[in-house]
């Protein structure tokens, strides 16, 4: 697997073990630290939230906390320390160091395998690599400390593999701390968030997204923090992928093209949609829909509140906002244009239409509700 990508690390990224602070969660980690103080830690966390906005670097954080945190009673005759305030542990502590090098014996990383020809990763979290915490269990339970299991993600859990952990939940070794990451927790097996404490992350704001991305070392504008914080909808992970794409700059056409409609500008629209045509450019074209939905949702959303948007791509978008969808009535007309569009979108990327065909029909849909 040494020559397949992390199935947990975000392209162009550092993997959550390299992150040393966490932006935007404080709730979050205080929560954690309540329970822990309290002496009453329980033995399974779900963390869960949207995706990229900090769910697995909070999971590694705890687990560096709890492998580097000696228990109140190892210290003797010099009585208990106080309680711990935060989650961090130094850089240079072997606990951390051992952790970023994928060394920590009190650590299980359970993640995406790869397939039976070692090739490429496979689809899911298989049960053979669940299979693989009783060994991890019977070699740490020798020194009697602390373990940690970091599961990224389980909505990749297969039926066996969820059933496996569900049992590992029930019956926790001794010592043993459970971190579930979830994207999706309502797919997860009721029993297993039953048995899970859970921790929820929250979207992050403009100024945690820039302190965020400046820690990744992803280069961004200051003045771009709100239109990431926007159409990120406060993910990092997003965002990154928004930076790289020229994220911005496509919404900004997406907004000009529906900008002319109910007249739609089909020349501008050719071009949008070669824009995301050929070889290479898959990834432009499915962002080019997901910010077409977000657009669309944007545009029902104003027509039901009458309110801005709470972050702004463009300086103009609410005066298109305003024109497109006045009321109530035309934002029932765009969610039910959003649905039928996005529809027959995901339809035609299924049987690979022509993306330029692909694009050209969604937009002459959605200027049938304008």
């Amino acid at each position: 697997m040494s020559d397949l990508p992390e199935p947990d690390a975000t392209p162009g990224a550092p993997h959550p073990r390299e992150v040393e602070v966490l932006y935007g969660q404080s709730g979050a980690e205080a929560d954690f630290l309540t329970a822990y103080n309290s002496g009453r830690l329980h033995h399974g966390w779900l963390i869960t939230g949207p995706k990229g906005v900090g769910k697995a670097t909070l999971a590694w954080r705890i687990a560096r906390f709890l492998l580097a945190t000696p228990p109140a009673q190892d210290d003797g005759l010099f009585g208990a320390p106080p309680a711990p305030e935060t989650l961090d542990i130094a850089p240079d502590h072997p606990v951390a160091a051992r952790m970023r090098a994928l060394s920590e014996p009190g650590l299980f990383l359970l993640r995406r395998g790869p397939t039976d020809k070692g090739d490429k990763l496979a689809a899911d979290i298989r049960v053979d690599e669940v299979r693989k915490l009783k060994n991890f269990f019977s070699l740490s339970a020798a020194d009697g400390g602390r373990r940690v299991v970091i599961v990224d993600s389980a909505d990749e859990l297969n039926i066996s593999s969820a059933n496996a952990i569900l049992k590992l939940l029930e019956e926790p070794p001794a010592q043993t701390t459970l971190l579930l990451i979830s994207h999706q927790p309502a797919r997860l097996l009721p029993t297993i968030r039953s048995r899970c404490r859970e921790l929820r992350l929250a979207p992050l704001g403009p100024e945690e997204m820039t302190q965020a991305l400046e820690q990744a070392q992803i280069d961004s504008q200051s003045d771009q923090a709100e239109a990431l914080t926007a159409l990120a909808a406060g993910s990092v992970g997003s965002a990154i992928e928004l930076l790289a794409l020229d994220g911005i700059a496509l919404y900004s056409d997406l907004l000009a093209l529906m900008g002319s409609l109910p007249a739609l500008d089909r020349p501008r629209l050719l071009s949008l949609a070669q824009s995301c045509a050929g070889k290479g450019k898959e990834e432009r074209l499915s962002l080019a829909l997901t910010l077409t939905d977000q657009l669309v949702a944007r545009l029902a959303r104003f027509g039901v509140t009458g309110q801005p948007p709470a972050h702004l791509v463009t300086p103009n978008e609410v005066e298109i906002l305003r024109r497109l969808s006045p009321d109530a009535a035309h934002a029932r007309r765009w969610a039910q244009a959003a649905q039928e569009a996005g529809d027959r979108a995901r339809h035609a990327r299924a049987v690979n239409v022509d993306p330029v065909s692909l694009i050209t029909d969604l937009y002459l849909q959605l200027a049938k509700a304008a």
